[in-house]
């Protein structure tokens, strides 16, 4: 075979290759599944933000104990179904609050600008909407969470994070804008974020944050929640690096007001080698170890996640 027939037949091959993939996106895979809520709540509100209405989920807003706000993290298939456990804990206990961030969920998404501080308005909508409030925040949504808690000091009582980024002996910041544009393209975006979405990708993907079997109600929701319009723009943002901060430590954690608690054991996306700087740093931070998980603790130790969380609270 000459070099010109083989690269003949490689770009034909590609060419194919490209046009079965738009084929299967187009016509097999649905691009609006049946979307349920991501937790059980008495109520669902719609606040407005800065890139359109933030879903807001509620449950025993009647009752006494000061009300406590989760906020999810930001990947391929987020959504408020990431703080479930701790929903359904809380909710006959205080006034339960969980957020769907821009871009996921029930939140609106569209082909917009998500950056950190717009990630962190719609969690300064939610606080805006309950009152002062502890905030309970996994991985990403730590560093917006945190950015709230500096901008507007009175509304949170305290904020706990579950396996933050930002601690790590290592960047997490590389940007690569250049994906942006790419999930940007008509049908090309789309092909390839439905190839980053299949439910085999997700599996494989969240039981690297599990020490046993992931949950199956969090893969299956996260597939539904990655099969709506426009799901792939605010994931975009996240591959880019944008919607991390440099030197989140001290541009954020080391400047939040309220009291700080750390949970956290091993994970496989980032380290916590920083955290002694942390905690040895700052007055009113502490962290606990949640032995046993790989970033999401509340859902296989949620006994220990629920005491750490109490004890941080009553302190």
């Amino acid at each position: 075979m000459t070099a010109m027939s083989f690269v003949s037949k490689a770009v034909s091959g590609t060419a194919i290759g490209v046009a079965a993939a738009s084929a299967w996106s187009r016509f097999v895979v649905d691009h609006d599944l049946p979307l349920g809520d991501p937790v059980p709540a008495d109520e669902v509100r719609s606040l407005p933000g800065p890139l359109g209405r933030v879903a807001l989920y509620a449950a025993g807003m009647d009752l006494d104990p000061e009300p406590v706000l989760l906020v999810h993290s930001v990947n391929a298939a987020a959504s408020a179904y990431e703080m479930r456990p701790l929903f359904m804990h809380y909710r006959g206990e205080r006034p339960t609050y969980a957020v769907d961030l821009p871009g996921y969920g029930h939140s609106s998404r569209a082909q917009v600008e998500h950056t950190p501080e717009s990630m962190a308005a719609a969690v300064v909508g939610a606080l805006d909407e309950i009152g002062p409030a502890h905030v309970v925040a996994l991985s990403l949504g730590s560093e917006f969470a945190a950015r709230a808690a500096i901008d507007y000091p009175d509304r949170v009582r305290s904020l706990t994070m579950i396996s933050p980024t930002g601690l790590s002996s290592r960047s997490s910041t590389a940007e690569a804008q250049w994906l942006e544009s790419y999930f940007s393209v008509p049908i090309v975006g789309r092909v390839s974020f439905d190839l980053l979405a299949t439910r085999t990708s997700i599996r494989w993907f969240l039981a690297k944050s599990f020490a046993g079997e992931p949950d199956a109600g969090l893969v299956e929701y996260a597939y539904l929640t990655a099969h709506q319009p426009a799901a792939e723009y605010a994931p975009a943002a996240f591959l880019s690096g944008r919607l991390f901060t440099s030197n989140a430590l001290n541009h954020l954690y080391a400047e939040v007001p309220c009291p700080i608690q750390v949970l956290y054991d091993t994970d496989p996306h980032t380290d916590f080698a920083r955290l002694p700087e942390l905690v040895g740093g700052a007055p009113d931070a502490s962290a606990v170890r949640i032995p046993g998980t790989r970033g999401l603790p509340h859902f296989e130790q949620l006994d220990a996640v629920t005491a750490a969380l109490e004890a941080f609270w009553d302190s």
